[in-house]
């Protein structure tokens, strides 16, 4: 999948957008909207695919989030097809509709999203005969069960391409039986243009959170989930928080409730809240919940901390990165391939917060250590991370593929009946 389509091949400023049927049909397939990594990469990438090659469109479980209002803007049109399962009569009914919406808008290309985007997608996309069917895979799957694991593996055997964002993910997938020539790689990128901080962005940001105005900050950017390792970032804190007297700790995401096994919920946050209380961290250690202005408090933090048990490539760490700061992160999944131990980090074993308090404890001592990994970071991303490499990768993937597509398939037998209400 080496086709390369550079910035020269798009229409200068001000040219008469071409028609409709002149441009590849995308339809994207999101969960909903919300601010997570997946989805800002998605929404991203879209607000930036070459609008005289690419015609968008969205489709969704649930039409919310905040980052709705930038399609809306945009008048990219988002369709929402609401299931209580992803088995069943009615599910079954729901993703005919998602074939007849397909059909209907002639797309060319359907590119799904994560476990339950791709399980009711994938089998709509090809009921509906798209030319080329794309199924994303953007973590290692240890919040799924395996019966759910196995389903995702036998849907994406119709996918023409299984798309992932880091090659720990694709080396796991391939040992599973994925098809290895049906794999490709795009790593995530980043618009540093919205890392900006704003005036006196990161003083309100201490401010809200409590924060003294001098305090070292040590600091978590992740969702509050089991799967961040978040009960062992509390525990390196406890010997950090006496050898760092005048340093704090924030954990800054946000928190979900979760099922509890029994049919009910679990409210995560508030279990880590009275851990951090047992521990005796209250007044050294806030939540501080989501924050929108990321790079405000970027600008505040000494060390950016990601204790996950499992991760595909976490935008996190190339937030903190670009912004300068040094990272101390699990060596699981795709983060080895952001941070270079030693260089521009420190990398330590999931679910030893012994070593993750030493890790943070050297770039709090070595002030000059944690300097030098923030700029060798901020480098890094700056050259393999930005999100002008992910455009032009994932257009030449897309025109690959419809490529394959037109070679390898005759023209489309006319619509059945019934398909379209």
């Amino acid at each position: 999948m080496s086709v390369v389509i550079g910035r020269e091949d798009r229409p200068a400023a001000g040219a008469v957008a071409p028609k409709r049927h002149d441009r590849i049909r995308l339809l994207k397939f999101l969960s909903e909207f919300y601010a997570a990594g997946t989805e800002g990469q998605v929404v991203n990438l879209v607000e930036r695919l070459d609008p005289a090659r690419f015609d968008v469109r969205f489709a969704c479980f649930e039409r919310a989030g905040q980052l709705l209002p930038s399609l809306e803007r945009r008048r990219v049109p988002v369709t929402e097809y609401r299931i209580a399962r992803l088995y069943g009569a009615r599910t079954l009914r729901t993703q005919w509709r998602l074939a007849g919406e397909i059909r209907r808008h002639e797309v060319q290309i359907v590119h799904s999203y994560n476990l339950y985007g791709n399980v009711f997608t994938i089998p709509a996309a090809r009921l509906a005969r798209a030319p080329v069917a794309i199924a994303s895979i953007r973590s290692l799957g240890d919040m799924f069960t395996p019966l759910q694991w196995r389903v995702q593996r036998q849907v994406c055997r119709f996918a023409d391409c299984v798309l992932v964002n880091s090659d720990a993910i694709r080396r796991a997938l391939i040992a599973e039986g994925y098809a290895a020539d049906r794999i490709a790689v795009i790593r995530n990128g980043l618009d540093l243009d919205r890392l900006t901080c704003t005036p006196g962005g990161g003083e309100r940001f201490r401010r809200q959170a409590g924060l003294p105005d001098d305090a070292p900050l040590v600091a978590v950017l992740a969702r509050i989930s089991p799967i961040k390792g978040l009960e062992y970032f509390l525990e390196a804190v406890v010997p950090l928080a006496r050898r760092f007297p005048a340093a704090r700790f924030a954990v800054v995401g946000a928190g979900y409730m979760l099922p509890d096994g029994r049919g009910g919920t679990r409210d995560y946050q508030a279990e880590l809240q009275r851990m951090a209380t047992r521990l005796g961290l209250d007044g050294r250690l806030v939540f501080t919940g989501i924050r929108e202005d990321v790079a405000d408090v970027l600008s505040q933090v000494t060390v950016s901390v990601l204790p996950s048990l499992s991760e595909g490539l976490p935008n996190a760490v190339l937030e903190s990165m670009a912004a300068g700061v040094p990272v101390v992160a699990s060596r699981v999944g795709g983060i080895p391939e952001a941070v270079d131990d030693g260089r521009t980090g420190l990398l330590v074993p999931a679910r030893d917060s012994a070593a993750l308090a030493t890790a943070i404890g050297t770039l709090l001592e070595n002030r000059a250590l944690a300097r030098r990994f923030g700029d060798a970071g901020r480098q890094r991303v700056l050259r393999d991370f930005r999100l002008e490499r992910v455009v032009l990768e994932t257009e030449a993937l897309y025109g690959e593929l419809l490529a394959r597509a037109r070679r390898r398939r005759p023209p489309p037998h006319p619509q059945p009946k019934g398909l379209v209400s």
